[in-house]
């Protein structure tokens, strides 16, 4: 199958691309770099450096014939959304549409979404939070992977474009990128490696629900192969919550370095509580985390302590 992956270069993109190229598909991948690795590129990927907002992407699809589209490029920094939510839209609603529009046009069957359940449940009075509990997202991130979510569903109800919505909990693993404010595993790593004092946000009670990348993409090759589902809406986590607290002393152990952190002011849009109950997708699809947070953080760091990133 030809599948295009939009942030194939990213954390999760990249590792996705990996998995299906093994598998025998062909992938061509759309990335503008913005914060994707080109050494996270597989080399047996077609590669196209351009941003979704771009009207060029229909020359992508037009020259490329695309079966398929897994959507990850997207601007995923919480606080970068608070701070800067017309620029955040831009990339994630827009930018959306504009691939949704080009699906349309060349009469792409299926699209995989990547969502957040991280985000668009809100302060969930329910935990774990279920897919059927009302979205009430608490920051312009989680609001804009809404929207997306029912821009899909518009586009399959007016013109027959499939979908499946995966909502992730918070994805951690090798290739996330450490430099921006999104991914505390990976922040945390690479300061703890570098002798550098963390800061927690906020007190570090506040709980989320931690999932290994390769976890993640076992989900998703799953939902490659899932025919039509007539509630197409997956939650991918754990089930598990984990304060920031306690997964910085996992953190502490596993580096060896007993190092205390800083504590700074809670940010503006972020949840006190986050964890996703994923029981529709390991009874639907056969999807089980195969890592828990002590086996994920190992392969993490142990990644992080290498010259790779």
């Amino acid at each position: 199958m030809k599948i295009l992956v939009t942030g194939g270069a990213g954390f999760i993109g990249s590792h996705l691309t990996d998995q299906l190229i093994e598998a025998g598909n062909e992938v061509v991948v759309i990335d503008n770099l913005s914060t994707g690795q080109e050494s996270n590129l597989n080399p047996n990927a077609r590669f196209y450096k351009l941003d979704i907002r771009d009207s060029k992407i229909s020359d992508v699809f037009k020259n490329e014939k695309l079966e398929m589209i897994f959507h990850y490029a997207a601007q995923i920094d919480i606080r970068k959304s608070t701070e800067d939510p017309i620029e955040s839209a831009n990339i994630n609603i827009l930018g959306t549409l504009n691939v949704l529009e080009n699906c349309k046009k060349f009469g792409i069957k299926k699209i995989i979404f990547a969502s957040s359940g991280g985000a668009i449940y809100g302060d969930a009075e329910i935990i774990p939070t279920p897919e059927n509990y009302l979205p009430f997202p608490v920051s312009p991130y989680g609001i804009e992977k809404l929207i997306a979510e029912h821009y899909l569903d518009f586009y399959k109800r007016s013109y027959g474009l499939d979908y499946l919505i995966l909502r992730y909990a918070n994805v951690y693993g090798p290739r996330q990128n450490p430099k921006g404010e999104a991914g505390v595993v990976a922040i945390f790593a690479d300061k703890l490696l570098n002798n550098q004092i963390p800061v927690i946000n906020g007190n570090g009670a506040q709980t989320r629900d931690y999932v290994f990348v390769n976890d993640v993409v076992d989900a998703a090759m799953l939902a490659l192969k899932t025919v039509k589902s007539r509630k197409p809406i997956f939650n991918i986590g754990t089930g598990i919550e984990t304060s920031v607290n306690n997964l910085y002393k996992i953190m502490t152990k596993e580096v060896g370095k007993n190092i205390p952190a800083n504590y700074g002011s809670a940010k503006i849009g972020e949840q006190a509580r986050s964890c996703l109950d994923s029981s529709k997708i390991r009874k639907e699809l056969n999807w089980q985390p195969k890592y828990n947070i002590g086996e994920g953080i190992k392969i993490t760091t142990d990644w992080f302590k290498t010259d790779e990133h």
